[in-house]
């Protein structure tokens, strides 16, 4: 069977921008992980927001997914490393309605966009609302977009293909570190289960005038 073209692959009637802890305490100007915050702002942050504008013009649905935690981490993950150095490195508290659990101001949320927040896990789907809310919609392709490709990216990539979701990723709108570890990473063993694109190439097929 043939593949599908991308603009076929991401027809904005079936898909959904999935941005993944792109708020506050991850990315924001006083992240407590600065250095994935800053590789995020270098690159993708500015290009999620391309995306959204072009996806939402296009008619493309917008789920934002946050993560949220009480300062004494009641119901929050413990259970590995990443969360005690979380910890040690002040990000402790991410009170729903405050900045660190907000959306990035310059991502919206747009009346249009949906946000929804976890307490526990590494990812926006296992054991959270996403895939029912998508399937809701009739979504079908998820374009993951955010933080980050050391963890939470490929959570999210292998959890929605053994959803059964089609998975497509901007490569220049998700971030980890090293850089060159994220390359790695989304080179050679992203690409084996998503389709690997570009802000520009999503930009222009949601551009192209619809075929029936």
């Amino acid at each position: 069977m043939a593949r599908p073209s991308l603009a076929e692959l991401v027809a904005p009637e079936r898909t959904a921008i999935v941005t993944q802890e792109c708020q506050g305490a991850i990315v924001g100007p006083d992240a407590g992980l600065p250095e994935l915050a800053a590789e995020a702002r270098r690159e993708a942050v500015p290009n999620i927001v391309r995306l959204l504008d072009a996806g939402r013009a296009a008619g493309v649905r917008v789920v934002h997914c946050t993560v949220v935690r009480r300062a004494d981490g009641l119901g929050s993950n413990h259970n590995a490393r990443l969360f005690g150095g979380v910890v040690s490195k002040g990000v402790v508290e991410i009170r729903p309605g405050s900045a660190e659990a907000g959306v990035l101001p310059e991502l919206g949320p747009a009346d249009s966009d949906l946000v929804l927040s976890r307490w526990h896990g590494i990812g926006p789907m296992g054991g959270t609302d996403l895939d029912a809310v998508l399937r809701n919609m009739g979504v079908t392709t998820i374009v993951g977009v955010g933080v980050s490709v050391n963890v939470a990216i490929p959570n999210l990539v292998m959890d929605a293909v053994n959803a059964a979701y089609q998975v497509v990723l901007p490569r220049d709108a998700i971030a980890g570190i090293p850089r060159e570890y994220a390359e790695a990473v989304i080179d050679n063993t992203l690409s084996l289960l998503a389709t690997v694109t570009t802000t520009e190439a999503l930009i222009e097929a949601w551009s192209l005038p619809a075929t029936d």
